[in-house]
């Protein structure tokens, strides 16, 4: 499980019959440095949205076998998943 910020959202009219009804947002991983939360050089992800975040929430995400057991559905191809709307962060 990691922390990640929502920085933007993907459109897709044309994917896997498996992914229709799933949003799709970007985001950027975070680490705490200096105590604050900053970017991951490692760049951004695409995760599917399960709690109805939106732009600038930071998120809990998590991937791989962990994302496809919270969608519930181990058949939808799915690497990354946002669990939580996180409300506050104490370093």
């Amino acid at each position: 499980m990691q922390l990640g910020q929502v920085i933007g959202s993907v459109v897709s009219t044309r994917k896997d019959e498996r992914m229709r009804g799933h949003k799709l947002l970007i985001v950027a991983p975070l680490v705490a440095n200096n105590g604050e939360l900053v970017p991951k050089d490692t760049g951004s992800l695409v995760s599917a949205d399960l709690v109805d975040a939106g732009r600038g929430d930071i998120v809990l995400i998590v991937g791989g076998s962990t994302a496809k057991t919270a969608i519930a559905d181990p058949n939808v191809p799915i690497d990354a998943c946002i669990i939580g709307i996180v409300d506050s962060v104490d370093l």
